[in-house]
């Protein structure tokens, strides 16, 4: 209990080392709740991130918002920040309907952008937005969508325990509690391009493709509770869904932005097929199987609490019969809030106990921009491949697509 005490106290208070000369100047998008968990926080500990400018659609919250987060500018729009060229990059938060037109702005002004997830509100905005052609310059802007728990070390280390090849299930739930969301919410307007599945349901979609390292081919089914009326009425308030991967293997998800009042973590779990193990132990007519089951605990926000749990069930069969001749089960459990701690081929990676997710994000942002190497990243396809699998859960659900936004046509 005391080490995560002071782990969460060290994230949300870190040390603040000087920023260096060349520090990248962000601008924000919008005065939304998510930045300073996602960037202004994070970024206090980063020597190359300086905050510079904030703007939003109400210039007095526009303001307040700066102040209250130390942020030296306030702009009058959002524009006034992609004309400034003292900003390097900008940070957008805004509501998904928003995204597309203001991350091509953005990148056509020469920023570099960091894009909240889900990127875009459909895949035809992700096909037009992540094949712009100032992203394929080599001097071109950077652009990521902003997935920051797959930058987390527990997520890695989740992934080097599956093999993706011998994955045969995939479940991934999420929730949050219904005292934890209001109608009025974004997240529940259409026009707005919001629903569960587009605010946490992309969280578990992206865990499927990541530990199936494939991308779903069907839809077999998606089950929604939706709106009833107005703006409400296209959006999903819980969902369950399933997907039929290659060589048949299934992929389940489930979340709520209604759900118990008790907060329960998210969690994926990954299923094996039993594979046949050496054993020179053994005699000419026996052989040993094993099958392993993986669950990470705490997918989204690791750094609080996070568990993975391994089960390996091995058994000693006969070649000729195939029957069983003994059978026990191994269970081990890790906990890697750094990569130090995940040891291994994360060993030398950077990283500290009380970095975030977003904390880890920024650093292969900042590398990223500055040319150096990236261990992790969401690239261009990864992205619009995720936006696909969205799109194929709202058109089995029944509910459609997502509107995409008027500002398509403007871009040639």
């Amino acid at each position: 209990m005391a080490a995560m005490i002071g782990r969460i106290w060290g994230a949300f208070n870190p040390p603040t080392p000087p920023k260096s000369k060349d520090a990248l100047k962000f601008g924000i998008l919008g005065a939304a709740s998510i930045a300073p968990l996602a960037l202004l926080g994070p970024a206090k500990s980063h020597p190359e991130i300086v905050i510079q400018a904030v703007a939003a659609r109400q210039r007095e919250k526009a303001e307040k918002f700066a102040k209250s987060n130390n942020i030296p500018e306030v702009k009058g729009s959002y524009q006034e920040i992609l004309d400034d060229p003292n900003i390097d990059c900008v940070f957008i938060p805004l509501a998904n309907s928003l995204h597309f037109e203001w991350a091509v702005r953005s990148i056509r002004a020469g920023k570099h952008v960091l894009l909240e997830k889900p990127s875009v509100a459909n895949s035809t905005e992700a096909e037009i937005l992540f094949n712009l052609p100032e992203l394929s310059k080599h001097d071109g802007p950077v652009l990521l969508e902003a997935f920051h728990n797959r930058f987390y070390p527990a997520w890695h280390f989740f992934r080097s325990l599956i093999n993706p090849a011998d994955v045969v299930h995939v479940s991934s739930n999420s929730m949050i509690p219904w005292w934890g969301t209001g109608k009025d919410d974004i997240h529940f307007n259409y026009n707005l391009a919001g629903g569960t599945m587009m605010s946490m349901g992309t969280y578990n979609f992206a865990a499927l493709r990541m530990a199936f390292n494939a991308e779903p081919e069907e839809c077999l089914s998606c089950d929604v509770t939706p709106g009833t009326d107005g703006v409400h009425k296209k959006c999903d308030y819980d969902f369950t869904a399933k997907f039929r991967f290659p060589n048949g293997a299934i992929g389940e998800a489930h979340s709520t932005l209604k759900g118990p009042t008790m907060w329960t973590p998210s969690h994926v779990t990954a299923t094996h097929r039993a594979v046949v193990v050496p054993d020179k132990t053994l005699p000419a007519d026996q052989e040993k199987t094993q099958s392993r089951e993986v669950t990470l605990h705490g997918v989204i926000h690791a750094i609080f609490w996070h568990r993975i749990d391994v089960k390996d069930v091995f058994e000693i069969r006969s070649k000729d019969s195939g029957s069983v001749i003994k059978k026990w089960t191994e269970k081990k459990s890790h906990k890697t809030y750094s990569f130090n701690e995940a040891g291994g081929e994360f060993e030398h990676l950077p990283g500290e106990t009380n970095w975030m997710s977003y904390r880890y994000m920024l650093e292969q942002f900042v590398n990223r921009v500055k040319g150096r190497k990236t261990q992790h990243w969401v690239g261009q396809q990864d992205s619009i491949a995720q936006m696909k699998m969205l799109d194929m859960a709202y058109e089995k659900s029944g509910l459609g697509l997502r509107p995409t936004s008027k500002y398509t046509s403007s871009v040639e």
